[in-house]
């Protein structure tokens, strides 16, 4: 007596049924599944909608006379103009090195254990934060009516070297004064949030090495913080830039100024103002790449292998290009056919 199946067993070295060439798969198998594309309908109609403004904006800027783009080639590259840009790129470096400077000492002024400093400190940032910056420029500006003179002498006592306000801060160092004290309180939050952003185990062991406290600060705390300060200050330093327009009130020929008293004399408004604004994009995208290779500098520490820069990749799409077209002009060898056996032609 024997057990009965179904289906009869297959002879050994059969196939399986349903296995075969012509048999159809099986209907969970993931090979007869079709695979269907996402189709995004609404990134889809973002990207034609967002296409259709720029593409209106670049006609307009074409085709609207109002813009008066001889005008604009007149004047971008005028000597007036190249002038105020380098007045406008002297008060940036001035105010962002010393700004960064004394942001720097008040930002350890905060972390430091002494209660007078960190009350000296956050009084500092907290006033220069809250006072807008034109408000600064013009108190500066006007620092005589305050102080006749400014000398050098014993505290409370009697005064061995005095000079003239005005002849010692001219217009230039009243905003240089006004730009650097304002972007010291915000340099000194930048560098502080650098500093604690490093671990603190980082200090202990450099104590446990018995490493002095400056060097500690110089040598293990700063170049770690750097990768958390540089993307904030570089942001600030690309604000500053711009904010050096607000100096017009002192009548400064920065670059905004002088783009007023030129639209002021030929009532040129809209070429003068695309003027200044040209000027503007091309300092602050200078000042951007500057910012990618300086942060990449100090990045190599947490990462190795860097990706490559733009330029980088600029040149190696150029070699495979150059590869490509070299292949294609390489002439073709045609293949020997061999001869008859013993025939070696």
């Amino acid at each position: 007596m024997g057990l009965t199946t179904d289906s009869a067993a297959a002879p050994p070295g059969a196939a399986s049924p349903g296995t075969g060439p012509g048999a159809l798969p099986a209907p969970d198998d993931p090979a007869s599944l079709k695979v269907v594309p996402a189709r995004h309908y609404a990134r889809w109609a973002a990207a034609v909608a967002v296409t259709v403004l720029v593409a209106q904006f670049v006609h307009g800027l074409a085709t609207n006379p109002v813009w008066e783009w001889g005008v604009f080639s007149d004047y971008v590259l005028s000597e007036t103009i190249v002038q105020a840009v380098w007045v406008t790129l002297q008060l940036t470096a001035y105010a962002t090195v010393l700004g960064f400077l004394l942001g720097t000492v008040l930002a350890f002024m905060r972390l430091s254990r002494s209660p007078l400093l960190q009350t000296v400190a956050w009084t500092y940032i907290w006033i220069f934060r809250s006072i807008p910056m034109i408000v600064q420029l013009v108190f500066w500006f006007n620092l005589s009516a305050l102080y006749e003179e400014l000398g050098v002498g014993i505290p409370f006592g009697p005064v061995f070297w005095s000079v003239d306000s005005n002849s010692l801060i001219g217009t230039i160092g009243a905003a240089v004064i006004g730009l650097s004290l304002h972007q010291a309180a915000y340099a000194a939050e930048i560098v502080r949030g650098g500093v604690i952003s490093v671990d603190h185990g980082q200090l202990e062991a450099a104590a446990a090495l018995g490493i002095p406290r400056l060097r500690q600060i110089r040598r293990i705390v700063l170049p770690q913080a750097m990768r958390a300060i540089l993307p904030t200050a570089g942001n600030e330093i690309i604000g500053l830039l711009k904010g050096t327009s607000v100096v017009y009130v002192m009548s400064i020929g920065e670059l905004f100024y002088q783009a007023q008293v030129i639209y002021g004399r030929n009532g040129r408004v809209i070429p003068l103002l695309l003027v200044a604004t040209a000027w503007y994009v091309v300092l602050t995208s200078l000042l951007s790449v500057a910012q990618y290779y300086v942060e990449r500098h100090f990045a190599r520490g947490a990462n190795r292998t860097p990706p490559p820069t733009p330029l980088q990749r600029a040149r190696r799409v150029i070699r495979t290009l150059r590869a490509a077209a070299a292949q294609r002009n390489q002439p073709v060898v045609p293949l020997k056919t061999p001869g008859p056996l013993g025939d070696s032609r």
